[in-house]
C-alpha cells in the first residue's frame, strides 16, 4: 500500500492511489445559467457545449444537464425579460469553478450565472431526482 510521499513499488498501485486522491478532491456542484433570448437553438447548444468542454478539460465529470427552456426573469436584465435556463451539475476540482465563471463572464450570450457546491444532504437529493426523472421517463 502506497502512503502519500513516499513512492510505491507497483506502477499499478500507485496508479490506483493517485486516482482515488484525484476522485477525492472532486467536489459536487450546481450551475445554472440564464443565456439571452435572441440564440438560435444552435447558438444555445453551442454556448452550453463550450461550458462542457472547458470542464472536462479541466478534469470534471458532468453528472447531469438539463435544458430548462425559456422562461420569464423576476426583473430585466440587459433589458430582456426573458432568458433560457441551463442547469448543469458536475463534479470538479475547486480551482476549475474560478476558470468556469472568467469564461462565462466574458460570454456575451450568458446574462447571470449561479454556482455552488452541493453539501451531502444536496448530493443526495439529486441522486434521488434525476433517479425518479429516468424512472419517469
Amino acid at each position: 500500500m502506497c502512503i502519500l510521499g513516499i513512492s510505491c513499488i507497483f506502477a499499478g498501485e500507485q496508479f490506483f492511489n493517485n486516482y482515488k486522491i484525484i476522485q477525492f478532491m472532486l467536489k459536487n456542484y450546481e450551475a445554472v445559467f440564464i443565456l439571452t433570448p435572441v440564440l438560435s437553438e444552435a447558438q444555445m447548444k453551442e454556448t452550453v457545449g463550450k461550458v462542457i468542454t472547458l470542464l472536462e478539460g479541466e478534469g470534471a465529470e458532468i453528472v447531469n444537464q438539463e435544458n430548462w427552456g425559456l422562461k420569464k426573469l423576476a426583473y430585466p436584465i440587459q433589458k430582456k425579460s426573458t432568458g433560457f435556463y441551463q442547469f448543469l451539475e458536475f463534479k470538479a476540482k475547486p480551482e476549475t469553478i474560478a476558470l468556469m465563471e472568467k469564461n462565462l463572464r466574458r460570454d456575451e450570450t450568458v446574462l447571470r450565472f449561479l454556482t455552488f457546491r452541493q453539501d451531502k444532504f444536496a448530493a443526495e437529493y439529486a441522486a434521488k431526482r434525476r433517479n425518479l426523472k429516468s424512472q419517469a421517463k
